[in-house]
């Protein structure tokens, strides 16, 4: 077993988690700015686009900063071969490490056998990790799961990943059924916690917890309730890049600055994704940001209309004109 970087961390670990089109190198460079947390993730990635004709357009999801680190690359399929050349890969672009997606419930990624329907499948899922592990024996690599297919069966599924020896394992307190519709069920990542400590010291691998955690201090409860070593916050980074900072949580973060760093976060999607994203994947993150004040409403409407960095800034600009709404 390869823990690499994992090992250094303090506990408990607070980790961000992967989310497509919103975790990008532009939002992770703000947050890294704003309150970094002890590990980064990339947006997953699927190792047969890797392999294709089409992969420089993937390769943007892999792009990442020196002040990003320690960072894991996120990636998932279900071809053991196409895992262990990918994992060569994410060793040559200096990644920290390797986390394989096994609990994604889109339906497309589940048609091609992988994310969540892996739960059904371990022999594929050891092979696949067998195969990422060989590619890259350097990086530690984790696993990212849910408690079960269409129930909770995390007692016959983790054991199938304790026989190949994770460094890390973030569970996602829901099964895949469920997606996020119901409460994370945290009672699953102290059942996973209680497992490991059946195992020899030197195979057990980390535990994370994930699911429904909105605040730092929320996080740090939840670690200490259910004995994980780390917590992964995904949904409570919208509009907040200072979630992970612990001298300057959000509440103490004024409209106007909160405001212009929504700028900042618009310019640096726009500088680094212009011609590769949608400028529409921002509309996401304006609901998060401008939020909970006096005209924030109106401001959001229009900001759904802006097209490019420049509407933004002269949007927010002449809101913030009006003293009495940015205090």
């Amino acid at each position: 077993m390869n823990k690499g970087f994992w090992v250094k961390l303090k506990r408990p670990i607070m980790a961000l988690a992967p989310m497509a089109n919103v975790t990008d190198a532009a939002f992770r460079n703000m947050i890294a700015k704003n309150g970094k947390p002890d590990v980064f993730w990339t947006e997953f990635v699927s190792v047969d686009g890797l392999l294709s004709e089409g992969r420089e357009k993937l390769l943007v999801d892999f792009w990442h900063g020196e002040d990003e680190h320690p960072i894991v690359a996120q990636i998932f399929g279900a071809n053991p071969e196409n895992f262990l050349k990918v994992a060569k890969l994410i060793k040559d672009l200096k990644f920290d490490g390797i986390d394989i997606n096994m609990g994604c419930p889109d339906r497309s990624v589940m048609k091609q056998g992988a994310g969540g329907a892996l739960i059904k499948n371990p022999k594929l899922a050891q092979e696949i990790f067998l195969a990422a592990s060989e590619g890259a024996p350097a990086l530690p690599v984790s696993i990212k799961t849910r408690t079960g297919s269409s129930k909770d069966t995390l007692e016959e599924w983790l054991p199938h990943l304790f026989e190949v020896g994770p460094a890390a394992i973030t569970i996602h307190a829901r099964t895949v059924k469920e997606l996020s519709l119901v409460p994370a069920k945290w009672d699953q990542v102290a059942l996973a916690v209680k497992m490991v400590k059946d195992l020899p010291e030197e195979k057990r691998p980390l535990i994370l917890g994930n699911g429904d955690v909105t605040a730092l201090a929320e996080a740090e409860a939840k670690a200490r309730e259910t004995g994980a070593d780390g917590i992964m916050i995904g949904r409570g980074i919208f509009g907040n890049p200072w979630m992970f900072n612990r001298a300057t949580p959000i509440e103490k973060v004024p409209v106007h600055k909160r405001l212009q760093a929504m700028i900042e976060h618009t310019k640096l999607f726009e500088k680094k994704f212009a011609g590769i994203k949608d400028f529409a994947v921002m509309r996401k993150h304006y609901k998060a940001y401008v939020n909970g004040f006096d005209g924030a409403k109106e401001l959001r409407m229009q900001l759904m209309e802006a097209e490019n960095a420049s509407q933004v800034e002269k949007m927010v600009n002449e809101f913030i004109l009006v003293p009495s709404r940015t205090q």
